[in-house]
């Protein structure tokens, strides 16, 4: 077991400037949650330096309890019906260019939640038309209703994690989780709406072997996913799942090349990445609207 190992030195990160502590004020005053802090994100200070976050809709609790996430679990309170207007006000103060869109999960809300990241997409819309918008949900049980709603105001990038590899995620996801559920939800908005680009994320680090990292590439592959994180899975407090293995830069280099000959359009992995990071740039950042890569119509 590796948790209390000392870090690589590839772990090492810049500190926050004052840009960055600019939007933190920002985001206190409008009352928001990013992920970048509720999950202890390593990039924070990068990102939020250069003007860009990744909001959290939906409060700060999770219905769920992963074995390798930050967030906390309980009962969360009801959603905040003013959250995507204060969104899309921020994001036209914070002038993004690519505005990533996540929540925890609510399986106490119907169909997963689907109506809040809707509405906070057309806000967004409404008040920002050049950004570029992409959603990280979880899974809303996989209802086809869910996906319908979403794809009434559709985003640019639909981005939902598998997290790790078949195998463990009995282990490290929780029991509402599964596999296939992810993989299937990726397919139905695909299905849906297939000039969407589709997008998905991989943790490693947590016991998985090389097979089955590369298995797990294909198996997104097959449902037509375009873009893919990888990055290393960090503890983060000793409650969490241990750290099973630090990859090395050169290991994650060799799973981008892996995937790039997979087929997938967009690439992203390194001991640092997360699900958004550097999200803007993944498939050709303005250009994706500029030059109608991807119809929102």
């Amino acid at each position: 077991m590796l948790l209390r190992q000392k870090k690589p030195p590839w772990f090492k990160v810049p500190l926050s400037d004052p840009e960055a502590l600019k939007i933190h004020r920002l985001l206190a005053e409008q009352d928001l949650h990013t992920v970048c802090r509720e999950a202890h994100c390593p990039n924070i200070g990068e990102c939020f330096s250069s003007g860009t976050a990744t909001f959290l809709i939906l409060g700060d609790t999770c219905t769920r309890n992963c074995a390798f996430c930050a967030i906390q679990s309980g009962k969360p309170l009801p959603p905040d019906p003013d959250e995507p207007k204060r969104i899309g006000e921020t994001a036209r103060r914070m002038k993004l260019k690519h505005i990533v869109i996540t929540g925890v999960s609510r399986d106490d809300l119907p169909f997963g939640g689907a109506e809040y990241y809707m509405r906070t997409v057309q806000a967004v819309r409404e008040l920002c038309p050049d950004t570029a918008v992409e959603i990280l949900p979880g899974d809303f049980g996989v209802a086809p209703d869910a996906v319908e709603i979403i794809l009434q105001c559709p985003p640019d990038v639909f981005n939902h994690n598998v997290e790790t590899v078949e195998r463990l995620t009995p282990l490290v996801r929780d029991r509402k989780a599964n596999y296939h559920t992810s993989l299937k939800l990726l397919w139905l908005v695909k299905q849906g709406k297939p000039d969407i680009l589709t997008k998905s994320g991989l943790i490693i680090g947590l016991g998985e072997q090389w097979e089955e990292i590369l298995q797990t590439l294909k198996d997104l592959r097959e449902v037509k996913c375009d873009g893919i994180t990888i990055g290393q899975y960090i503890a983060p407090s000793a409650k969490h799942a241990p750290v099973e293995k630090y990859y090395t830069p050169e290991e994650f280099k060799q799973l981008e090349r892996e995937a790039y000959k997979l087929g997938f359009k967009g690439v992203a992995a390194g001991p640092l990445v997360r699900s958004s990071y550097r999200a803007g740039g993944m498939f050709g950042g303005e250009e994706m609207n500029i030059n109608g890569k991807n119809p929102r119509s």
